[in-house]
Parts: structure tokens; sequence; C-alpha cells
């Protein structure tokens, strides 16, 4: 495979329960008439992964009828309420079985952030030991890509709610920061009050 849309998938992590907005899952919150899941798959197709796998847990049977998420892999994590480590896991787990080289992250709960700055992350891939990550003002932020070469190491330390954050820090000199600040705001839609991002 030498295209690069095969080797660059989307990976959206979907799976959170929403417990500080009164238990409602982010997957099936509404942004622009649709369930944020279909607007992260949209926004990751728009930047080029014509694969994309989501994770989903909480109310999974719910976000599958309510979404229209045609054409994605819909991988379940039965440990999402252990946090985003699991669903990351989860994640590049099942992309390990195709012959994709890297993983584009999105999260669900981060519609500020756009298919430009999902294309420049992506642009900064060259192989499968390919660690980029947007930057914001100089601060390391998402989205965020793995390559394969790192999946395993970053499945055993994604714990709780750190996901990649501990390999990153870790393997810092390999890490390409890309800014982004410029096209996106990383802003996440986790409290009551953060629904007014959502439009």
């Amino acid at each position: 495979m030498t295209d690069i849309e095969d080797q660059v998938a989307g990976l959206v992590l979907a799976a959170g329960g929403g417990r500080r907005l009164g238990g409602r899952p982010k997957a099936l919150l509404e942004h622009r008439g649709h369930p944020l899941v279909e607007h992260a798959v949209d926004v990751l197709r728009a930047a080029g992964c014509a694969r994309v796998h989501v994770v989903l847990g909480a109310r999974a049977e719910e976000v599958r009828a309510r979404a229209a998420l045609d054409g994605c892999v819909l991988v379940d994590n039965p440990e999402w309420e252990q946090g985003m480590g699991s669903s990351l896991r989860a994640g590049l787990g099942s992309l390990a079985e195709t012959a994709t080289r890297a993983a584009l992250i999105s999260l669900v709960d981060q519609p500020g952030i756009g298919a430009a700055a999902m294309g420049r992350v992506r642009a900064g891939y060259q192989d499968e030991t390919s660690l980029v990550s947007a930057a914001y003002a100089g601060v390391r932020g998402h989205p965020v890509l793995l390559g394969a070469a790192h999946w395993a190491g970053i499945a055993a330390t994604a714990t709780g709610d750190r996901g990649a954050r501990a390999y990153l820090r870790e393997h810092e000199a390999e890490l390409a920061l890309v800014e982004c600040g410029d096209v996106a705001r990383p802003y996440d839609i986790d409290t009551e009050a953060d629904l007014v991002h959502l439009e």
C-alpha cells in the first residue's frame, strides 16, 4: 500500500457516558443538527481518512440506532466506564488487525477541531514511527497521530482518562508539533456550561 489514504485511519473515541452532563452520552449530543459522533466522523473523512473506526461504550445500541455511521467500523468498549484509556486501547486494537500504519485520533467532545486542524496533523505522517500532535500556542493538544510502531507502548500506558498522554510525554523528542491555534478551538464538551459551544 502506497496510498496515504489507506495508511492513515481515523479513530473516534466516542464511548463516554457524559457523567457531568447528567449521564447523556456525548456521542449523541446534537451539533448542527446531527449527533456529535456523526460530526466527528465527517471531519475525519473531510481530512482524508477513508477508513474510520468509532469506539462506542455508553448506550452503544442507542448510538448505533440514532447515528448515521455507514461505512465506519464500530468497536464496542465494554470497559468504557474505566475512562478514555480503555477506549484508546480498544480502538488501536481494532486497527492492529488492518494494514493501517497510523491512527489519527478524534475525541467526540471536541467539535471545535475541524478538518483543517485534522488535515494538518495528518499531513505530518511519514511512516509507522510517526508521532504528531496539534499544538495551541505551542502547547500540545488534540488531535494526535499515532504511528503503528507506538501502539503497543501506548496501549500499555493508556489507563484511566489519560489516553496517550504519558507515552507522548516519554517520547517528546520524537513528537512533531503542528500549530493549529489559527484554525481550531480545542474546547471540550464536559459540563452543562460547555453546551453553549454546540450549534
